[in-house]
């Protein structure tokens, strides 16, 4: 029960996440490309790192409840930035 429970959380709490409200007051404006494309670079980044957190917190939920589902989400994080770090490498060569 407690891991039904914890995978129901865990999914509204990733569907939830993906909404983001779109506002003219939200709109960011870069004064040159470089801004642009480093802001970019950034927040690819965090994509990488934070869906690697969350499959390793789903994973961790399921596999040993709410104290697996921190260590998971400790070792989803530091793959998915082990692979963007691999994936920016790939870029240039």
């Amino acid at each position: 029960m407690k891991k039904r429970l914890m995978v129901a959380v865990l999914s509204t709490g990733l569907f939830c996440g993906t909404v983001a409200p779109v506002t003219a007051e939200a709109a960011t404006h870069y004064y040159s490309r470089a801004q642009y494309y480093r802001h970019k670079r950034h927040m690819r980044t965090v994509k990488r790192v934070g869906i690697g957190a969350a499959g390793g917190a789903a994973v961790g939920a399921i596999a040993a409840g709410g104290k697996g589902a921190g260590i998971g989400a400790l070792a989803g994080a530091g793959a998915g930035y082990l692979y963007d770090r691999h994936k920016r490498h790939h870029r240039y060569h």
